[in-house]
């Protein structure tokens, strides 16, 4: 993407004035997408970015800038830039000598995106369209969408490191409508992995559709959720996202530098039930939130945050880790080469236990069972959420038995944590967009079945 040399002279440019730290991040971005609805395709598109952002540190002062011209010029000139907002004096000349490393990858591509045809893309939204309805007349409207992106990125700095990433990701989305008595009910189903266009075999979209379409038709029958304090048996998979939100940002070092997380101060405390690891972990094969190395260029790695209910670690960025005379943990995300980066999550999700998940259900005499979280909020100073329920049922006698209706899970995730008594062995995952001060990057969630014995939902029935 950009030759040593010439990312050598654009880190001597940006510390010839006075500088503690620089860093040159190179982005080239490549973006597909395709979308169907009622039939009709509505989007076929492609788009590519590249540019490259430079930061400058002199103390606690950070100069950035970007540029999308990467001739050595304009990236000299974005140098300089990002050295003028930082200067704090000095002056002289630095050379940086740069010693390339390579991070180990842990995903596969089979079929890059960009030799993948547009019409064989339409032919995949078509299967999904027509598996949908197959379901009967009560599916009336069925919308897909198919979006992919390649990422390949350089990462260089005045310590010497120079290494890079080349990333592909590649996700469906299904949204199917069902018309009946209680009006109209919407299903969703998501395809996703950080792999290459052979995630979309036909069998794998056909069972995305079917998946939308039945839950769509499932929510014909819904009874309305109950209201109060009820146990809540969470399936594997998308209920990671509570986790992620609940008390993931929490755990994140720049929250608690800033003290607005309820953990700060708190390593070495018990913080859970002692059935909860919580990891982060952006090694996990073909996850959402997977890459060789993060947007510091530090390879990604295992860390785990909470160990068997006690509060081990929190996530780190290279500054702040600087700062605190310890090693980054790989959590430095940004979105694009116009980003500063900040502590972000990768695959966050709590290891299995050891319990059934059957029994699990079986020994919860009357709760919810909680198979699809939709959107929410979190304070994470007081670990305060609201999170909507997107797809769930009601446990009777211990069996799963009628579908709700859609309602809100509110609670606090430092409560949630504590109130965990079962945890079962059938970890599963879901891909996300994780959003923070107006960055959004991909990350992953999981967890296997597990039960918390109180949580209140927001429903119109009686408890």
């Amino acid at each position: 993407m950009l030759e040593p040399p010439v990312v050598q002279r654009v880190l001597g440019a940006a510390l010839r004035t006075g500088g503690d730290f620089a860093e040159v991040f190179a982005e080239d971005r490549r973006n597909s997408a395709a979308s169907l609805d009622d039939g009709r395709v509505e989007e076929v598109s492609s788009g590519r970015e590249r540019g490259a952002g430079i930061r400058v540190v002199v103390g606690e002062t950070t100069g950035f800038a970007h540029t999308a011209d990467l001739s050595e010029a304009g990236l000299v000139a974005a140098a300089e830039a990002a050295a003028a907002a930082a200067r704090g004096g000095g002056g002289g000349t630095r050379t940086v000598a740069l010693s390339p490393r390579q991070a180990p990858a842990h995903c596969t591509v089979e079929v890059y995106p960009e030799t993948v045809a547009k019409a064989r893309r339409v032919e995949l939204l078509q299967l999904a369209d027509e598996t949908a309805r197959s379901h009967g007349k009560t599916i009336r409207q069925v919308s897909a969408t198919t979006m992919d992106s390649r990422r390949r990125i350089l990462v260089a700095n005045s310590d010497g490191l120079l290494t890079g990433d080349d990333v592909v990701r590649t996700n469906l989305y299904v949204r199917a409508v069902a018309s009946g008595d209680t009006g109209l009910q919407t299903g969703m189903e998501v395809l996703a992995g950080t792999v290459g266009f052979e995630l979309l075999a036909e069998e794998r979209v056909a069972e995305t559709a079917r998946t939308a379409a039945e839950r769509a038709i499932g929510k014909l029958s819904a009874r309305p959720a109950p209201s109060g304090v009820v146990p809540i048996v969470v399936g594997p998979g998308s209920g990671g996202m509570l986790f992620h939100e609940a008390c993931g940002h929490g755990l994140e070092a720049d929250l608690v530098m800033k003290d607005t997380s309820v953990y700060r101060n708190r390593v070495g405390e018990t913080v859970a039930s002692p059935l909860v690891t919580l990891v982060d972990d952006g090694t996990v094969a073909g996850r959402w939130g997977t890459a060789a190395i993060d947007d510091e260029g530090r390879p990604v790695q295992r860390n785990v945050l909470i160990e068997d209910g006690v509060l081990a670690d929190y996530m780190w960025d290279f500054l702040r880790a600087r700062k605190e005379g310890r090693p980054s943990s790989g959590n430095g995300r940004r979105q694009t080469y116009q980003h500063l980066p900040m502590v972000r999550m990768t695959n966050t999700y709590l290891l299995a236990g050891k319990d059934d998940p059957d029994d699990i259900i079986r020994s919860t005499p009357s709760g919810v069972y909680l198979k699809r979280l939709g959107g929410g909020q979190v304070n994470t100073a007081t670990g305060d959420f609201v999170f909507g329920m997107t797809e769930a049922y009601l446990i009777e006698n211990g069996e799963i038995t009628a579908p709700l209706r859609d309602a809100n899970l509110i609670g606090n995730g430092p409560d949630v944590l504590k109130r965990i008594d079962a945890v079962a062995s059938d970890v599963d995952f879901c891909p996300g967009t994780c959003g923070k001060d107006g960055q959004n990057v991909p990350v992953g969630c999981g967890q296997p079945t597990l039960r918390i014995t109180g949580v209140t939902v927001g429903g119109t029935a009686g408890a």
